[in-house]
């Protein structure tokens, strides 16, 4: 019962399985190794993430729960920003920038409990939750399920450099945040998250 009531949550957000999504873009694909771009792609570079994402399997759907994010999503987001933690030194990345998981970025907001921990995570989860009700107040007339995505492109890039929904990956990493995170996310899905 407890995960119906969740689901019902997140879900008044929008539903990442309704999220359209075309690609990873060439350049994210080819920093993995990968031949080829698309879903398909994101969907295999999550695929690769997927051991070392269930060790975080229980505190994601708890801090889903909590803080009404899918958590599909934020695996989707952990696999993007720091492959489930392979890719960080002692917690960080991005020149030691950003901190955990989902990579919160130290120049713009506090750094909370330990690279991998439930704390951390329920602090980015908040991130993205105040990104969301940004795009919620900015596209007032936009589906439920774009104003998600363009929440999950502003994650990555910031508020002010989601201008229109086709271009809502132009100011992200890659210019495929969003996309790639969506697709990431759907596979996580399918995987119970």
């Amino acid at each position: 019962m407890e995960k119906q009531r969740g689901a019902s949550c997140w879900q008044q957000y929008g539903n990442i399985l309704y999220v359209d999504t075309t690609r990873a873009l060439v350049a994210t694909p080819k920093a993995e190794g990968l031949s080829y771009a698309g879903v398909p792609a994101s969907e295999r570079i999550a695929e690769r993430d997927l051991r070392n994402m269930e060790k975080y399997c229980t505190k994601i759907v708890e801090v889903g729960h909590s803080m009404c994010v899918a958590p599909a999503l934020i695996a989707g987001i952990v696999s993007r920003e720091s492959h489930a933690g392979a890719v960080l030194e002692n917690g960080w990345g991005d020149i030691k920038n950003a901190f955990g998981l989902m990579q919160v970025d130290k120049r713009y907001h506090d750094t909370v409990g330990s690279w991998d921990s439930k704390e951390h995570l329920t602090k980015g989860a908040e991130i993205f939750r105040g990104m969301l009700e940004q795009m919620q107040k900015k596209f007032l007339d936009w589906t439920k399920e774009q104003q998600l995505k363009a929440a999950i492109s502003a994650y990555n890039a910031g508020p002010s450099k989601v201008q229109h929904y086709d271009g809502a990956d132009a100011g992200t990493t890659q210019r495929d945040y969003g996309n790639d995170a969506v697709a990431r996310a759907k596979f996580y899905s399918r995987k119970g998250y």
